[in-house]
């Protein structure tokens, strides 16, 4: 099987795809996610800042400021290396799950 981490948490996996083209403060990330997902994830406040407290300790992401005036004081969260490789990892290992589950009960749409 791809990777030997951990899976990811569908919270850690939007958050790291929402910042993989370019830097988002956290309402940004709740609103992308909430996008991407048709609605069918929500991050919360709550779950937003703890995941991305915790993102940052493990080294996937870091902090960041805007450089426009207005949006000085908001805090912006963009992708490290470490971070993009942890996302490519998930998708990989969610790719073959897929291909084992096609294998076991054939292809459906």
């Amino acid at each position: 099987m791809p990777g030997k981490n951990e899976p990811l948490t569908e919270s850690y996996f939007y958050i790291l795809l929402c910042l993989y083209h370019g830097p988002l403060h956290g309402y940004g990330i709740m609103q992308k996610t909430a996008e991407l997902s048709q609605g069918y994830v929500k991050i919360g406040s709550g779950t937003m800042y703890g995941a991305t407290d915790n993102m940052m300790k493990k080294g996937w992401i870091r902090e960041t400021f805007s450089d426009h005036p207005e949006d000085k004081r908001k805090r912006l969260y963009e992708l490290t290396d470490s971070g993009r490789e942890a996302l490519k990892q998930e998708i990989r290992r969610l790719k073959y799950l897929v291909k084992i589950s096609n294998e076991v009960i054939g292809e459906e749409n």
